[in-house]
Order: C-alpha cells, then sequence, then structure tokens
C-alpha cells in the first residue's frame, strides 16, 4: 500500500471517529443527566486516544489528519436530535441511538479491515484491530447502560 492510500485509510478512520465524538456530544447535550453526561464524556476519550494513534502514524506518511465528519455521522446527529425530541423517554432513546452509532462504527471499522487486509501494514492491522476491541467494549458499556434504563422504565 503506498504511503497516500494508506494515508486515505487511516483519515477513513478519523473520520468514523470525529462522527462518534460528535455524536456523543450531541448525546450530552440531549439530556439534562449529569450520569449520562458523563457518561458520554468517558466514551468519547475512546475516539479522542484513537485519533491521536491515527494523526502520528498519518504524518509518519506524509499526510496531514483530516478534521472532518462523515455526511453519514451528520445524519446520525440529527436522527438522534429528532428521536429524542419525540421520545416519552429521552434516556432510553438516546442511548437506543448512541447503540446504533457505536454498531455502525464498529462494522465501519471491520468493513476498512477487511477491504484493506492484504495491503495495510500489519503494525496499523494491530493498532486498528486494539481499537475495535475498545469500540466493542464501550458498545457494550452502552447496551449495559441501555438495558438498566429500560428496567427502570418497566419498574415506573
Amino acid at each position: 500500500m503506498n504511503n497516500m492510500n494508506l494515508v486515505d485509510v487511516l483519515n477513513e478512520i478519523v473520520r468514523i471517529n470525529n462522527d462518534r465524538i460528535e455524536g456523543y456530544k450531541t448525546a450530552a447535550e440531549e439530556t439534562d443527566d449529569v450520569g449520562l453526561q458523563n457518561f458520554f464524556s468517558q466514551l468519547l476519550q475512546t475516539s479522542k486516544q484513537n485519533i491521536t494513534m491515527l494523526d502520528t502514524a498519518i504524518e509518519i506518511h506524509g499526510g496531514e489528519a483530516t478534521e472532518s465528519t462523515k455526511i453519514t455521522g451528520k445524519f446520525f446527529r440529527v436522527w438522534m436530535d429528532v428521536k429524542a425530541a419525540l421520545s416519552s423517554n429521552e434516556h432510553v432513546a438516546i442511548l437506543d441511538s448512541c447503540l446504533y452509532g457505536e454498531k455502525t462504527i464498529m462494522e465501519t471499522y471491520e468493513k476498512l479491515l477487511e477491504e484493506n487486509k492484504e495491503q495495510l501494514p500489519d503494525k496499523y492491522k494491530q493498532i486498528l484491530n486494539v481499537q475495535l476491541l475498545n469500540l466493542k467494549d464501550d458498545y457494550n458499556k452502552v447496551s449495559t447502560k441501555l438495558a438498566s434504563f429500560q428496567s427502570l422504565e418497566k419498574l415506573a
């Protein structure tokens, strides 16, 4: 894989993480629950760490890390805004949207890894696989938090 193709692939993953950061900022704004705001803040740290790693790799290969987001991320944030506004239980709606976003991000990582498995240098495959594991861990955290709020909703 030449440097420009590698930079393009890594920048695609930076965009995904930028989307995730924006999504969690939006989720935090959609709730007045301080506990959830802190939870979302912790989750977006994973993407900030991912971006820091990727920025370094991109610079090493002569590129410049993107600060943009994907259009799909923008649609995700708009969808979350609408769903939260229409929902009778904002916590469940926001967490459900976050879970959807986490699943989409993991699928995108997996797709990029699969599409580039022959060309991607091993050290970057390892970095991306570690990032994917961290994202899966965050997915599980969101899933657990959602289940907890759904249980509370049933009790009410």
